[in-house]
């Protein structure tokens, strides 16, 4: 996870709001060693541990509806790259085609099976191949639709630096996203002009205070999220300051 010389950047990257973020993590780069080799160890060991539950599932959501096994759709990650991210199929096939790329509370297009594997966030289980083949981090920034990064602001620009992330701060603290549009009239607006902004100030500060502690802190609170993201901060920063 090694950073490319500022002259190597896209130039949607190298820009001077960017600059001050590419320079923090400049400073860091043993951290980002250490992050990308746990980033290998853990998935290579889950994918190991998970193989049967794979296996489980897959059966389990082809018995429920017809389609894929798995739900593949194109985001962006480090320095813009565009990847197909993998997570297992909980809506109907076709279902982008349907409606928003955003879901809400009692969207129609998930599936019976669908709804049971999203509350407990094992839709995102095959992103662990993401994260193998290094498209995608344990932590960093939810990896986002190329027309929601389209309205990303000079200064979110610099979320991109680093691969995108399973989970963040930001994806602890709207762990109930769908709720939040079940009731908009236009799910994309509000999420990009009312939930992207807030989500990103998130994605940003962690940009600032990356390390590996923190990073093991927020891992610990995505598993157990009673105790939330503002529990998260604050031990991670205690155990920085340590």
């Amino acid at each position: 996870m090694l950073l490319k010389p500022w002259e190597e950047l896209p130039p949607s990257l190298r820009r001077p709001e960017v600059r001050p973020y590419y320079e923090r993590l400049s400073s860091r780069r043993f951290t980002l060693f250490i992050k990308r080799a746990m980033d290998i160890f853990l998935s290579l060991l889950l994918l190991l541990l998970l193989a049967p539950f794979f296996l489980i599932l897959s059966v389990w959501i082809k018995a429920d509806s017809p389609g894929p096994v798995f739900f593949r759709q194109e985001r962006v990650t480090q320095y813009g790259r565009v990847f197909r991210i993998f997570k297992f199929r909980t809506m109907v096939s076709d279902a982008e085609r349907l409606g928003s790329s955003v879901t809400v509370r009692g969207d129609r297009r998930i599936t019976r099976v669908g709804a049971k594997i999203r509350r407990s966030r094992l839709d995102e289980i095959p992103q662990l191949l993401n994260v193998l083949v290094g498209d995608m981090s344990f932590v960093g920034t939810r990896p986002e639709v190329p027309r929601y990064v389209a309205c990303y602001s000079s200064e979110m620009m610099a979320t991109l630096l680093l691969p995108a992330g399973i989970t963040s701060p930001a994806s602890i603290r709207f762990r109930e996203e769908d709720k939040l549009l079940q009731n908009a009239a236009d799910a994309d607006e509000v999420y990009i002009h009312e939930i992207l902004p807030v989500k990103m100030a998130a994605n940003l500060q962690y940009l600032r205070r990356l390390s590996i502690l923190r990073d093991i802190a927020l891992l610990f609170y995505t598993v157990f999220p009673p105790l939330g993201t503002e529990g998260a901060d604050k031990k991670s920063d205690e155990q920085t300051k340590a």
